[in-house]
């Protein structure tokens, strides 16, 4: 179906019903017009979730894995979310990606149940680092391929606190310019799944033109709830002799570091 609203669109995605989701060129990614990034469809997943978790009382997301078995087509997308097993102050569940009937990715999560704690002073490590440099005080940043066509690159601001995107280990600070899902604001959990796929891309070391270095997967860890609009990717990609790499980011909000991220690479000449 094509809507009036496609050529000039204000989210990510427009719901169809209580699982199924339109998909808006506000999603396109680098390597492929008809082909999403990966960010948004598992920020998709990683709501429906946090959905399905909350009547449990489950409400930090500390672990997102994303097994993106096929590329995910600017497409009707559906997602089903099954319980593995839920306790007491953790539930494991499952979720698939579905993309007209096809599977496109099989996720697995573990979500928790969160408590006031006081913590000691003095402990090692905190209090958590910061990134030095805040998003208010760090120079726009723009995706090499921005401008060639509507898509994710529009969807997010990109903020520069070190180095330079694409172009080796860099810290990059992600805001959504529009949101997930119309008509919602994103969780801060699914502000995190929306930035972290982007962590082989803005540390790559590789010439964009010559090169892919497409993840097939994703594994988020959070130590905590993030905080506010801003998060930033301090990422590295590292690669082998055997047309493999692996890209780690540490994730941080304004208040200081929240978590990391990885994701596998295959590297191949274009």
């Amino acid at each position: 179906m094509t809507h009036a609203t496609d050529k000039h669109p204000t989210s990510a995605y427009r719901a169809q019903g209580s699982d199924q989701y339109h998909s808006t060129v506000l999603t396109r990614g680098p390597w492929h017009p008809d082909h999403q990034h990966a960010g948004p469809p598992v920020a998709l997943v990683c709501r429906a979730l946090e959905a399905a978790a909350q009547p449990h009382g489950l409400t930090h997301l500390a672990r997102l894995t994303a097994n993106l078995v096929r590329p995910v087509p600017i497409a009707e997308l559906q997602v089903d979310v099954q319980p593995v097993y839920v306790g007491r102050n953790a539930g494991h569940f499952s979720a698939r990606l579905l993309a007209q009937g096809k599977e496109v990715g099989v996720f697995t999560a573990l979500l928790q149940r969160e408590n006031p704690l006081h913590l000691p002073q003095g402990l090692p490590g905190h209090p958590l680092p910061l990134i030095p440099t805040g998003p208010q005080d760090s120079a726009p940043a723009h995706f090499p391929f921005a401008g060639q066509n509507t898509g994710y690159a529009d969807l997010v601001e990109t903020r520069s606190a070190q180095g330079t995107i694409f172009n080796g280990p860099c810290a990059i600070w992600f805001r959504l310019r529009h949101p997930l899902l119309e008509g919602e604001v994103p969780s801060p959990y699914q502000r995190v799944a929306v930035a972290a796929d982007s962590g082989n891309g803005i540390s790559a070391i590789l010439d964009y033109q010559r090169y892919s270095f497409v993840n097939s997967d994703l594994t988020i860890n959070l130590l905590r709830r993030p905080q506010g609009e801003w998060i930033c990717l301090q990422a590295h990609t590292w690669l082998g002799d055997n047309g493999t790499g692996l890209a780690e980011s540490a994730l941080y909000d304004t208040q200081g570091l929240i978590g990391r991220s990885t994701q596998s690479l295959a590297v191949r000449e274009r």
